[in-house]
């Protein structure tokens, strides 16, 4: 079925971990007719969470994808986890989704990771609307969740609905553009429901809450603001208008009430994506650069040259290796030739799928806006740009976030020590977040992600899915480097000379610290070729290699720009890896001489505890080397904001149930790498050499 490209809505659903996404999506599949069965999360049926891992946890893990229909809309929905340790599955949904729509927990208004996915959505600039779930729990507040919308995100609220109750008294909402109130029918599953006249003892309030809703609005439009300061009336259609308007740049998000489990909310939601999300067309053309650094606009239409970004790779245990793409201009056909421009490397797409969770469906070819998977792509990766062969064009890629722990896996048998290599392999492909590596000094094939979750998930897995027994070791934090002063004129001069033709590398380089997150910089200073072209970028390579290890425990080196100023070459011995050499030494003995630091993984820590538990919780907080930011009020507990170093977390969770009897929960996430304090340092070089000792011994 060919679907108008302004009649497809690419959205995501985003929201902090159990604020009901799931839930919410499993009844948009039932009322859009793609489900006959409501599937719970509590209940291990939801039809989004697919893996067994999902299942047994309740929690989303990985981002499923699914088509459903509307009111002749194609709606491509993508899922997203909510715990921080899955973070990079909301990153790419958010690079390729054209609208999201934003869930808070009516009880608990703007959680920790709700800021979070909401800064993610910010910076790919991705307009969305905000559905206040749970409006049947207990506590539920929907003017307090607005508030703390405008107070924590520094959003602009507009109240699209008055709610009808809360907690135990929640029956429905009034819609505030159209004045009617919205009720649904408990004995149809709140597929049925009705719009009827406003109850005479709510109007007043109603009135009042759609004068909001228009002064806002009154805010960011200029059509509205006209209308309002010269008391016109303002039809429906044209608060419509404004709101789409105000929704699509930006400048407001429109909020809904409802409670997904409860029934309750979904279809109004519905018709707000398809009145105030965008089409692919409304976000326009993408820009990217040709191989030769040129800038090329593509529209988002069938007839241009097809561009498409990889966004996700899923291995599939039936069919290989899945590569879930975004197209945004041109039509991707099954049978054809296409060339991945980010690694120059030409692939044949044999079958297309449109994905529901797990299960695929065949199709011919997906065409501009739509989203899709390709089955068996060889060279592709997340991030790489898929095109035309005759017309290869580079997307802007993503944000890939840096591991903050790791931890040792052994196998426990030769066979299973021959096949690990291959899995981690396979799991990193699928997850970029997800690194590992063998540690040369200790010999230990060492997995490293986002938290202690992350790599539960992944040990499980490699245990369930690939069968392989492994054990593994204590999760270890994920230190580095750096230099705290400018180191100039450092030389590096490599020379063998053996029977034949000899080595010769000489490079003279100053080393500068960066600010905290900056990474590595290369200035080549080079002039009147003292240094021939064709050996800069060795020495470059050079100083990246070296930077794997540092001088004082061997962890990696972060932060520094190296500038190349001087050195000398040979006609007949200088080669590149001469200069790697030369370049590699010169760094090491920068390092020594800049006053080397250690750096450590620094979290931000959310603690929502009773107000008796409190003195003890900031005592704790304190006593790991915590600082805390702030102390606010949240609802009847109190929010302990603090930044706490990883490695005096590694048994919280268990500890904070004890200090508060269970009573208090956390959520943490990376915040910065920070100078360890001498004292401790000086014990983690120790720790790291007897480590490296014993693995000689071993040997």
């Amino acid at each position: 079925m060919a679907i108008d490209i302004s009649k497809i809505r690419n959205i995501g659903i985003i929201a902090h971990i159990d604020a009901g996404k799931t839930t919410t999506t499993e009844r948009i599949l039932y009322y859009t007719g793609r489900k006959h069965k409501i599937g719970e999360v509590h209940e291990g049926e939801a039809e989004m969470d697919w893996m067994e891992q999902e299942r047994e946890r309740g929690i989303t893990i990985t981002s499923a994808s699914t088509t459903c229909f509307w009111k002749d809309h194609q709606i491509n929905i993508i899922d997203t986890p909510g715990h921080v340790d899955f973070t990079i599955e909301v990153e790419r949904a958010l690079r390729v989704l054209d609208g999201a729509i934003f869930i808070l927990d009516a009880s608990q208004g703007v959680e920790p990771q709700s800021e979070t996915v909401w800064r993610q959505a910010d910076k790919y600039r991705v307009p969305r609307i905000t559905f206040i779930n749970k409006m049947d729990k207990v506590g539920a507040d929907y003017f307090r969740s607005l508030e703390s919308m405008e107070k924590k995100l520094g959003a602009l609220p507009l109240p699209m609905q008055y709610p009808i109750g809360a907690e135990s008294e929640f029956e429905g909402v009034i819609d505030l553009v159209t004045m009617k109130e919205i009720v649904w029918l408990e004995e149809t599953l709140g597929a049925k429901y009705e719009y009827r006249d406003v109850r005479p003892d709510l109007r007043e309030e109603a009135e009042f809450w759609r004068s909001v809703l228009i002064e806002r609005l009154a805010e960011v439009d200029e059509a509205i603001l006209e209308k309002y300061l010269e008391e016109q009336p303002i039809s429906e259609q044209e608060l419509k208008e404004a709101i789409r308007r105000v929704t699509l740049s930006l400048k407001a998000v429109p909020v809904f009430a409802g409670s997904a489990y409860k029934n309750k909310g979904i279809q109004p939601l519905l018709d707000a994506v398809i009145d105030y999300l965008p089409s692919p067309l409304d976000r326009g053309a993408v820009v990217g650069k040709t191989p030769d650094g040129k800038e090329v606009v593509r529209q988002p239409v069938d007839t241009e040259p097809l561009t498409a970004l990889a966004f996700k790779i899923q291995m599939d245990q039936y069919i290989g290796k899945l590569t879930y793409v975004r197209v945004y201009s041109g039509v991707l056909k099954a049978g054809t030739y296409v060339l991945n421009a980010s690694q120059g490397k030409r692939e044949r797409i044999s079958r297309i799928v449109r994905m529901h969770a797990a299960k695929k469906e065949d199709v011919e070819e997906l065409k501009a806006g739509d989203i899709g998977a390709v089955v068996g792509l060889k060279s592709v990766r997340t991030g790489d740009t898929i095109t035309d062969v005759e017309h290869p064009l580079i997307l802007e890629s993503l944000e890939i976030p840096e591991p903050v722990i790791s931890q040792a896996i052994f196998p426990r048998s030769k066979k299973d020590e021959e096949k690990l290599p291959a899995v981690l392999a396979k799991l990193a492909e699928e997850d970029p977040s997800f690194r590992f590596y063998v540690d040369e000094e200790t010999g230990e094939t060492i997995i490293a992600g986002m938290g202690e979750l992350h790599l539960d998930i992944k040990v499980d897995i490699i245990r369930r899915t690939f069968k392989l027994d492994v054990d593994t070791g204590q999760p270890r934090v994920a230190y580095r480097e750096t230099i705290k002063v400018p180191v100039q004129n450092v030389e590096g001069k490599f020379i063998r000379q053996t029977g034949g033709r000899g080595q010769y590398g000489h490079v003279i380089i100053n080393v500068y610290p960066l600010e905290r997150g900056k990474g590595y910089e290369f200035v080549d200073k080079i002039v009147g070729g003292r240094i021939p072209r064709e050996y800069i970028p060795a020495v470059d390579k050079g100083i990246q290699e070296a930077m794997q290890k540092g001088v004082l425990a061997g962890f990696p080196v972060v932060d520094i720009k190296v500038e190349l100023i001087d050195g000398s070459y040979h006609e007949v011995d200088s080669s590149e890896l001469a200069f790697k050499r030369a370049a590699a030494m010169a760094l090491r003995d920068a390092l020594q001489r800049g006053k080397p630091v250690l750096l450590e993984p620094i979290m931000r820590l959310e603690i929502t505890v009773p107000e008796e538990y409190m003195g003890d919780v900031i005592g704790d907080v304190g006593a790991r080397r915590g600082q805390i930011k702030s102390i606010e009020d949240a609802g009847n507990a109190k929010l302990i904001t603090a930044l706490v170093p990883l490695a005096e977390l590694m048994s919280y969770a268990s500890d904070l149930r004890s200090i508060t009897q269970g009573r208090a929960y956390f959520t943490m996430f990376f915040s910065h790498y920070a100078e360890v304090p001498q004292s401790v340092a000086e014990k983690i070089i120790a720790e790291r050499k007897r480590e490296l000792e014993e693995a000689k011994t071993k040997r």
